[in-house]
């Protein structure tokens, strides 16, 4: 490609010029054809040529591509948020449409802080999370998230009222003669040392992904943990604020992540898969008890963005939604996703640099080791995952490898998520593309 005045991700890097895309595979501008096995970021949820939902964009725009939300509600912003509610568990049932899942965050962050200015708490301005956890690139979410490496470099602007407990993965952190279950339980119990030590007073609310996405992997929650984090929350009058961004929307095999665990959140925030990447959109859902504080006081919340409650976006989340319950697409996300699980543990299973495969539904990762026995991870010099990825992209086969996944800077997973539509045939060529990039990257590295 000529010389570009794009500013990318990474300026070392040339990429690929991208052409199409046929349901599940993306073609670049030579032709070749890639089986897209990560729906970008978790984005694609229905693959790259959905046409009812191109349509649905399309009709919006010739009837109103924006209006400002200061001004006008829209159909559109209307239907969606009904439609969002009527699958979200009370007492959730207020939807504020943003642009994506930073914003969401953000706006999660902002509206707990007003909630307790409104209900006569204003010394409750802490926010705890965990280390390990992703919440977003705005300096407020990246503030609340627990990726030490993304947070480096901008730690001086971070803000001092965010504080981070420890992570909840058996896998790697389980004691000896520890099961699951306890495990879950003596971490959750972190979460009420934290409040103790801050100030029960002083602590607005929780945040946490329901399955650890890009930072960690595909990691689910031990059981119980949860329903101890909610119990912790209640306890103290405690916000739980749920990131969806990535594992929502269906990705996990329920709408809502949360429902598996036997809980319901106060706010939870929903991007990404919710426009499959045709439009940007995002969510952040509260409780009527939230919302009621706010209108019965100022009736106002200080915050907004030009693009929120975009008619052209709300659109295509409709549209999206429908092709969901249409299509009966959780039911192949289930099923497709116990396919992919049993297909990677077959395909790995005599590679022992392979240490845990984890997830649920169509949300999976794989975390590499170098040591089975110790579980001690590869040098970070050795960049594995980078690799990883240039060879599955070789092989035609897009996936998520990520580094960092143990502290920020060591450990190396590789995060799958397919669109909702993915085959059975496309879930054994995943497998096996994925196969053959782990085991020729592995081949070259010296452990």
């Amino acid at each position: 490609m000529a010389s570009s005045h794009v500013f990318g991700r990474d300026t070392r890097r040339s990429l690929p010029v991208i052409a199409g895309g046929d349901g599940c595979w993306l073609i670049d501008a030579e032709g070749k054809r890639y089986l897209d096995a990560s729906g970008g970021a978790a984005v694609s949820c229905l693959g790259h040529s959905c046409r009812p939902v191109l349509d649905a964009a399309k009709a919006q725009l010739d009837a109103i591509a924006y209006a400002h939300t200061g001004f006008f509600t829209s159909e559109p912003a209307e239907a969606l948020a009904d439609a969002l509610i009527a699958r979200a568990p009370e007492p959730l049932n207020r939807v504020y449409f943003v642009s994506g899942g930073s914003e969401a965050v953000e706006a999660a962050i902002k509206l707990a802080r007003q909630y307790f200015l409104e209900i006569g708490q204003p010394e409750r301005t802490e926010i705890i999370s965990r280390w390990q956890s992703y919440h977003g690139n705005t300096l407020g979410a990246l503030a609340t998230g627990g990726n030490r490496w993304r947070r480096a470099q901008f730690e001086p602007l971070l803000a001092d009222a965010m504080h981070h407990i420890s992570p909840c993965h058996y896998w790697r952190w389980g004691e000896a003669n520890e099961s699951a279950e306890q495990y879950g339980q003596r971490v959750a119990e972190e979460l009420e040392a934290r409040i103790l030590q801050i100030g029960p007073e002083r602590v607005a609310a929780f945040f946490a992904e329901p399955v650890v996405g890009a930072t960690m992997g595909a990691v689910p929650p031990a059981p119980g943990y949860f329903q101890r984090i909610r119990e912790i929350c209640d306890r103290y009058g405690v916000l739980l604020i749920l990131d969806e961004v990535m594992c929502g929307s269906g990705r996990t095999g329920t709408f809502f992540a949360f429902e598996q665990d036997d809980i319901v959140p106060d706010m939870v925030c929903i991007a990404k898969g919710l426009g499959a990447g045709i439009q940007p959109i995002g969510a952040m859902i509260c409780s009527s008890v939230i919302y009621g504080a706010i209108a019965a006081g100022s009736g106002f919340f200080q915050h907004g963005h030009t693009y929120m409650g975009h008619p052209t976006g709300c659109a295509t989340a409709l549209a999206v939604l429908g092709e969901i319950d249409r299509r009966n697409l959780l039911g192949n996300v289930r099923e497709m996703g116990e396919r992919l699980d049993a297909g990677l543990r077959r395909r790995f299973s005599d590679v022992p640099f392979i240490g845990d495969i984890r997830g649920r539904g169509l949300f999976r990762g794989l975390e590499l080791v170098a040591d089975p026995d110790t579980k001690a991870p590869f040098d970070p010099a050795l960049g594995v995952a980078a690799r990883i990825k240039a060879a599955g992209m070789a092989r035609g086969l897009a996936c998520y490898p990520m580094g960092g996944t143990i502290d920020g800077r060591t450990g190396d997973h590789v995060l799958l998520a397919p669109p909702y539509i993915v085959s059975a045939d496309e879930v054994d060529i995943i497998v096996d593309r994925l196969g053959e990039a782990i085991v020729s990257v592995l081949s070259e590295t010296d452990a």
